[in-house]
């Protein structure tokens, strides 16, 4: 649980530290940027081995109900991404629509993985999404982006197929099956 602890630790220490330093931030320029990348990939490989590793209490598991709800949740988290990077129309009806994505991939996985771990990884990502969300709307007023032509929305709904794809074939590979 350590690694697993300390991953999260490091991924959103540099993303709250943007948000809540900004000038500090800045003035630490592209070398910053740098350590900041680095600092959250280690986070992300540490959460990933410090998961798979940690063991914790058990309450609930998956059921075909569940799962089929994580994945129809799952589609949706995706395609969020998808639209924040696109600037599609719920980007322009959404603020944050990355963030939202991450709170509903945590929601997904929190309803198919009952266990301690989980709590901490799938919940403490929820928390964080739900944290830098307030911290923005809190530091500045919203203008929605320009509206896009309509093979952005195409664009972005085959993008969420494809990385939707992708993302089941590495849990298949890590020896989650995201379908059963």
């Amino acid at each position: 649980m350590t690694l697993l602890l300390i991953g999260l630790i490091l991924w959103i220490g540099p993303h709250l530290f943007k948000r809540l330093a900004p000038d500090l931030r800045d003035r630490m320029g592209a070398s910053g940027r740098g350590i900041m990348g680095a600092t959250i990939g280690a986070g992300v490989v540490l959460m990933v081995l410090g998961y798979r590793a940690a063991d914790g209490a058990f309450f609930w598991g998956r059921s075909p109900a569940l799962v089929g709800i994580n994945n129809l949740l799952m589609l949706v988290s995706v395609y969020l991404f998808a639209a924040a990077g696109m600037k599609t129309a719920v980007a322009r009806k959404l603020r944050h629509p990355m963030l939202l994505g991450v709170l509903v991939w945590s929601v997904a996985h929190l309803l198919v993985n009952g266990d301690v771990p989980s709590f901490v990884l799938f919940g403490g990502m929820g928390l964080w999404a739900l944290a830098q969300m307030a911290i923005i709307n809190a530091q500045s007023a919203w203008t929605p982006p320009a509206a896009k032509p309509a093979k952005f929305e195409a664009m972005a709904l085959a993008g969420t197929i494809l990385v939707y794809g992708g993302i089941a074939g590495v849990h298949y590979a890590l020896g989650y099956p995201a379908f059963g």
